[in-house]
């Protein structure tokens, strides 16, 4: 398939042709993404899709008590805002930065247009979609399945897939609210884990440090995570 010019990072953008690129991206304008920024709320209209380009964004499902849990993640392999293309003009859930980057944003209508017009990104967002909705599906039965501290080294996993790095900017507060438990219990596996060998954290950094015995401590769900990023990126 035919490259853009510029050689973006995101894979969705790094696989539409120069040509439909001229045509549908034009607006398309780079941002920068802060710690935590909110790119959708719950319930809101999207006025934008992000594509990110450095960093990681968590989509989360918030309650009525406004207690919120992790149900998906992008980095490079997507774009934030994909029910936008299929004419959804509300958003289910909210989308925060959870790793500090770049992307580029475009308006929603506009990227709807591309959507329709461009056969190239219908093929890569259609096979990104089907990613997410996998991941999600697999995240909510590890939430229902696995130990706290299996999903706590899957997720760092995850993360670290994604932002190619080894130090994680975390704190094991916001940790917590990903994974939908105390803030306490974060801390008991941190420190049984650093005991270890196996990370290292200090205020709000988390480092792997032995790779190998930290995916054995992962469940199942973070090899099929990873397969699928693969295959994406």
């Amino acid at each position: 398939m035919p490259q853009t010019a510029i050689p973006y990072k995101n894979k969705i953008l790094a696989a539409v042709p120069a040509d439909d690129f001229e045509i549908f991206f034009s607006d398309l304008h780079p941002v920068s993404l802060s710690l935590r920024q909110q790119l959708h709320a719950s319930g809101s209209s999207p006025a934008y899709v992000y594509f990110i380009e450095e960093g990681v964004a968590s989509i989360l499902v918030v309650m009525a008590d406004g207690t919120a849990i992790e149900v998906g993640m992008v980095g490079t392999e997507g774009m934030i805002g994909v029910a936008a293309l299929f004419g959804d003009d509300i958003a289910d859930q909210q989308v925060i930065v959870q790793v500090p980057g770049t992307a580029h944003r475009l308006d929603a209508d506009l990227c709807r247009t591309a959507f329709n017009g461009s056969a190239a990104l219908r093929t890569v967002a259609l096979r990104f979609t089907a990613g997410l909705m996998a991941l999600s599906a697999q995240t909510a039965a590890c939430n229902q399945l696995h130990t706290v501290e299996q999903r706590f080294a899957r997720w760092l996993l995850m993360a670290h897939d994604r932002m190619n790095a080894d130090v994680i900017p975390m704190t094991h507060e916001f940790l917590a609210s990903m994974l939908g438990v105390r803030r306490t219990g974060i801390t008991e596996i941190a420190a049984r884990l650093r005991r270890s060998g196996l990370i290292h954290y200090r205020q709000s950094e988390i480092t792997i440090l032995d790779f190998e015995a930290f995916r054995n401590t992962a469940c199942e769900c973070y090899q099929l995570d990873r397969r699928r990023l693969l295959n994406l990126l």
